[in-house]
């Protein structure tokens, strides 16, 4: 199972970006998925989640400006940000709880894309 993130960039303050996370390999299903972000230094810190139901959870701090979807049929998962802020400058990582065939659950994670916000 592979989790390719993509969409990063470099963005002036106030502008958007889409994030796509795309899971591929022999997948029964995939339960929670979310978006988090890591500064060098810090520790990673959670985004943004959403179920396989579709509940949502965000960091007061993307509140009202990042939205977080996926395309279950496409095993796919999406974080929109808007009004994008200079501290929301980072490198994005995207996780899934995968069901493989025959098996329990696992933890996966993408490989991160960047995003810098920046005038």
């Amino acid at each position: 199972v592979q989790l390719q993130a993509s969409g990063g960039g470099l963005v002036q303050p106030g502008g958007s970006l889409r994030l796509p996370c795309a899971a591929s390999g022999r997948i029964f299903s995939i339960n929670g998925m979310g978006w988090y972000r890591q500064v060098p230094g810090e520790q990673r810190e959670l985004v943004a989640a959403i179920s396989r139901g579709g509940s949502r959870t965000y960091a007061d701090s993307v509140k009202g400006r990042f939205t977080i979807s996926r395309d279950n049929a496409k095993n796919t998962l999406y974080l929109q940000m808007n009004s994008l802020k200079p501290e929301d400058t980072a490198l994005y990582y995207c996780n899934a709880g995968v069901r493989l065939p025959g098996t329990g659950e696992y933890a996966y994670w993408g490989q991160g894309t960047q995003v810098t916000v920046s005038s």
